[in-house]
């Protein structure tokens, strides 16, 4: 008897490879939005040694961006492998972020080799002034928020690291 594939297996070593025409849909819409002047998310992660991960995949989804992004062929969506260093960028679409203060500028999820399951998280913007009104951040230890938040370092530019284990562990979250 053949045992069924779950949604427990492990994705593979082969994942850039498998995932790629979404990575290019990520790029286009990557460039899109930085042509634009959208904002740029830049970052390294890492595992629990602190090692950079290099075969990561970071997706994204950034609420309310589907309006402004109906040229392309999946608005909103962003998939970004880490480079070989571990490294990410994803440029999202410039929207109205003071239109609903303490909401994520992005959901993401993140699948690596050795993951069972894929992890979500959030990415909020540090400068945000409705940080403390936040209902989701409100759900995560104080000490644990500044993993959620990525820091301004210039104009439309801001870097956040995800760490998947660790004292720095980024918050992840369990969607039931």
């Amino acid at each position: 008897m053949t045992t069924p594939i779950t949604t427990a297996q492990t994705i593979g070593p082969f994942s850039h490879e498998a995932w790629q025409w979404a990575a290019d849909l990520g790029k286009a819409a990557n460039a899109g939005s930085a042509a634009a002047g959208g904002i740029t998310i830049s970052g390294t992660i890492y595992d629990g040694d602190g090692v950079p991960i290099n075969d990561a995949q970071i997706e994204t989804w950034q609420p309310g961006a589907a309006g402004v992004e109906r040229a392309l062929d999946m608005p909103a969506f962003r998939r970004i492998p880490s480079d070989e260093q571990g490294g990410f960028a994803f440029t999202l679409a410039d929207i109205d972020m003071a239109a609903e203060p303490g909401q994520p500028v992005a959901y993401v999820t993140v699948f690596a080799r050795g993951l069972v399951k894929h992890q979500f998280t959030a990415v909020f913007l540090a400068d945000d002034a409705g940080l403390e009104k936040s209902a989701i951040l409100a759900q995560v230890p104080a000490a644990r928020r500044p993993t959620l938040l990525a820091a301004k370092t210039a104009d439309g530019q801001y870097r956040w690291d995800i760490r998947m284990q660790g004292p720095q562990e980024t918050a992840f979250f369990d969607y039931i």
